[in-house]
């Protein structure tokens, strides 16, 4: 069962995001719009750290915790691809960057402790924060001559990632008491170094 401190810190974290505005996407120059193609999209997610470590966070965390493992990594494919059709769409959300650096936090802290939440609630939450993911994807993709290709070669790899995580755990779940621990405290540290970077 969560700690109710632990819901506040994560309360108080989105919070902060969304009173926030800057960049925190890293590194994600694969081409110009109108040449993305499949193998960008396919490597698109490997191009910014903060895409990457979410998307392993999240199936290390489901490892860890979750009785059924792949609904938080379905979830977050899921709105992913929502989020990447608003953007390419030409819709917006407030505080983009600043909430994909906020999911590294929370995500972090989740892994960290090993925090198990109820199944709908986990879904709940890896899917805004893949909300606001995809959304920065599909704004890059934006103006994309085929905006299927990029997106196909996107949801593989983040599928492919979540399924690395999800490896990744199942494999330190009974092994490794601390390496989870210090793997999430890693990804809490991008999301809070991407943060203060922010203010």
């Amino acid at each position: 069962m969560m700690n109710a401190k632990l819901l506040k810190a994560i309360v108080f974290i989105a919070a902060c995001a969304c009173s926030t505005w800057a960049s925190a996407h890293l590194g994600t120059e694969v081409g110009t719009p109108s040449t993305l193609g499949f193998w960008e999209g396919l490597l698109h997610p490997l191009t910014g750290l903060d895409h990457l470590a979410a998307m392993l966070a999240v199936g290390f965390w489901s490892a860890l915790t979750a009785r059924r493992l792949w609904t938080a990594p379905l979830a977050f494919a899921a709105m992913l691809l929502v989020g990447a059709l608003l953007g390419l769409a030409g819709m917006d959300l407030p505080a983009v960057e600043p909430m994909i650096a906020a999911s590294l936090l929370v995500l972090g802290l989740l892994v960290a402790l090993r925090t198990e939440l109820p199944t709908a609630l986990a879904a709940a939450l890896v899917g805004v924060f893949a909300l606001f993911h995809g959304v920065a994807h599909g704004t890059e993709f934006a103006g994309s001559v085929q905006t299927w290709a990029p997106l196909a070669g996107m949801l593989l790899t983040t599928v492919m990632l979540h399924m690395a995580g999800l490896g990744l755990g199942l494999a330190l779940r009974r092994r490794s008491l601390w390496t989870p621990r210090l793997a999430g405290a890693a990804v809490t540290l991008l999301g809070g170094v991407l943060l203060l970077q922010m203010v």
